[in-house]
């Protein structure tokens, strides 16, 4: 065996007194599991996504504290919906990560599956979709993503910019941008270049 980890679902809800957990309770119990699991040399650490459940929905700050606390251990998800994402501030999110965990990062991502919610991406601002499942938009932005985290500008530097030099995200400490599979693709890595959220060219 070469590797192995942990998939948490990030379940909550119920009464405590009869075994329920709270929200905040289970992300404590799940950044302490992740710094135990490192101690006993467990090689991964990773977060479902789902939104409008009584699961885990925002991996960022979880991943971040067990980076944080952690010296070994990969940290990732399995796996971020990218209907309901913008693909941008994503990347500048990774990045941070990327920084903290000193490049032990592996994102997954997905065009999504069946959910509670009806196209309940829509409800977070994320319109147009033509196909009943959102996995149009889901790859357009995935295309979007993987280009800002390779380090590609974004936008253009504005005519007149407040600040001395057009904003750019620093680089990352690692020499390899945080790992990104797609499950609508097979679960290809993206190419390892040091991540750079959006920014700008002149």
């Amino acid at each position: 065996m070469r590797a192995f980890g942990f998939l948490s679902f990030g379940h909550y809800g119920g009464n405590p007194a009869q075994g329920g957990i709270t929200a905040r309770q289970m992300l404590h119990d799940a950044i302490d599991i992740s710094v135990g699991a490192d101690e006993l040399g467990v090689n991964g650490a990773y977060f479902r996504v789902h939104h409008y459940a009584r699961q885990s929905a925002a991996p960022m700050p979880p991943l971040s504290a067990v980076a944080a606390r952690t010296q070994r251990i990969e940290v990732g998800t399995g796996v971020i919906d990218m209907r309901y994402e913008n693909p941008l501030y994503l990347a500048e999110e990774a990045a941070a990560l990327d920084h903290i965990a000193d490049g032990r990062v592996a994102l997954g991502i997905s065009r999504g599956a069946p959910e509670a919610a009806d196209r309940g991406w829509e409800s977070f601002g994320y319109t147009g979709s033509t196909d009943p499942r959102g996995a149009d938009i889901a790859a357009a932005k995935f295309e979007t993503f993987l280009q800002a985290i390779q380090g590609h500008p974004m936008t253009r530097a504005a005519a007149r910019p407040t600040c001395p030099m057009p904003p750019r995200t620093p680089r990352s400490r690692s020499s390899r941008s945080p790992r990104s599979s797609s499950a609508t693709s097979g679960g290809a890595p993206a190419p390892e270049r040091p991540p750079s959220a959006p920014g700008s060219r002149a």
